[in-house]
């Protein structure tokens, strides 16, 4: 069973500088809600809410956003409003965050492994918190679900058009078992259109095993010897694959990737357009300006 999640935010943002200078990437807002909310609201729908976030010490925002503040809360309850006391109180309450400084080499398999030490033995989710999934069942739960019906590891996948292929981790998909359950035997790291093993892309969401764990730690050793080496959670699953079963998930959904400008505002768009109260409204100043 999958009972926990761990979400690395220690990155730069570098893709949205000047604006992420200051202001963590996880933190810009979709309507009302940091990205980084949605993500745990996700996880926290699917049944996840032992949480660890990954960061650093330029992200102390992050803690303060989920941080109760009771002054603000007997603030707002005195000036009669409730409504908005009560929303932040559930935030705080929303799920149980325990926070976890980045330390050790380059690459996005070092917070996994961080993490890892405090999860223990058992399966885990792996979310980045620039990814914002709009779907019936939410990305999370359909990656649970997965997992559930193979034991093994299962990595989020989505329909990439083939000129799309340099951008992404692509699976070699060795068999389709139905559903959007592909078994995977590696993963091609930004392969060339004409060199692309299949027609998906390797996006955010990971149920990492033990056994993926072992094959980061074995990338760490290697790191020791030679200090120029990163460790990578693509590279650890394409290894582990090579020897034991691995799974890809289709997402049913649509995502939107918030961590560079252009995905950011198509995220923000979808979210303001699908608004009982803000869709109407947009509509009309888009027909206007026509």
């Amino acid at each position: 069973m999958v009972r926990k999640a761990v979400i690395p935010v220690a990155g730069l943002g570098t893709r949205l500088l000047p604006l992420t200078k200051a202001l963590p990437k996880e933190m810009l807002p979709i309507l009302d809600k940091p990205v980084l909310q949605h993500t745990i609201e996700e996880l926290v729908a699917s049944g996840i809410d032992d949480i660890i976030i990954v960061t650093s010490v330029r992200k102390a925002l992050i803690q303060q956003h989920f941080a109760p503040d009771e002054d603000l809360d007997m603030r707002l309850r005195a000036d009669g409003k409730d409504d908005l006391a009560e929303a932040l109180e559930e935030l705080a309450s929303l799920a149980r965050i325990t926070f976890l400084y980045q330390h050790g080499p380059y690459g996005n398999g070092t917070p996994v492994l961080n993490a890892a030490r405090i999860v223990g033995d058992e399966p885990f989710m792996v979310l980045w918190a620039d990814d914002v999934f709009t779907s019936a069942v939410p990305r999370a739960q359909q990656l649970v679900a997965a997992y559930e019906r193979t034991r093994a590891p299962v990595l989020g996948l989505m329909p990439m058009e083939p000129s799309e292929s340099q951008r992404y981790g692509v699976p070699v998909v060795e068999d389709d078992l139905g559903a959007g359950l592909l078994r995977i035997s590696g993963i091609i790291e930004k392969p060339s259109p004409d060199a692309a093993p299949s027609a998906f892309a390797s996006i955010g969401g990971y149920v990492v095993t033990p056994g993926i764990v072992a094959e980061l730690e074995r990338q760490l050793n290697r790191h020791r010897h030679n200090p120029e080496g990163e460790v990578y959670l693509s590279h650890a699953i394409h290894e582990h694959a090579r020897e034991y079963p691995v799974f890809g998930q289709v997402i049913d959904g649509t995502w939107w990737d918030t961590g560079n400008p252009l995905g950011y505002l198509r995220a923000q768009f979808a979210a303001a357009l699908a608004h009982p109260e803000y869709g109407p409204e947009l509509r009309k100043l888009a027909g206007g300006s026509q």
